[in-house]
């Protein structure tokens, strides 16, 4: 689905769907990408003829991917973390999509098996008149992007 053009993207048009079927969820402002890792373990054999290692890819390693969005009044998030940390089964698909200026596609990252890691909402403070985020951190166990 990645469409290849020869001016980058801006990454301010993009949505995000919680895999709970009704497609993308609305009022998401920021997606931070988790950074991915492979871990490399050296290898020689005894008898090489040259003393460097090789290396050899291993395990995977993911950041968790962090959403932000102001409070609204939607309990969904907050419910979500709370039935992962009663145990539930709370695996979903969740596919952030990047769009062009005309609204369309242009690339999605798809993170398999997500479900919560952690949840935050930002402090409340009567001298300032900031907006009340949440943030909603999401574990993984692989993402691919299309």
């Amino acid at each position: 689905m990645a469409v290849q053009r020869d001016r980058p993207y801006a990454g301010m048009n993009f949505h995000v769907d919680l895999g709970l079927g009704h497609g993308p969820d609305a009022g998401v402002s920021e997606v931070l990408f988790p950074a991915a890792r492979l871990q490399l373990n050296e290898y020689r054999n005894g008898n090489d003829k040259v003393p460097e290692a090789i290396k050899l890819s291993t395990l995977t390693h993911y950041d968790n991917l962090v959403l932000r969005r102001g409070v609204i009044g939607s309990l969904a998030w907050y419910q979500w973390w709370n039935e992962a940390r009663n145990g539930g089964d709370a695996r979903r698909t969740v596919t952030v999509t990047l769009l062009d200026e005309q609204g369309n596609p242009a690339m999605s990252w798809r993170f398999l098996r997500a479900r919560p890691a952690g949840y935050l909402t930002s402090p409340l403070d009567a001298v300032e008149a900031e907006t009340v985020f949440e943030t909603l951190e999401i574990a993984f166990d692989r993402f691919e992007v299309e």
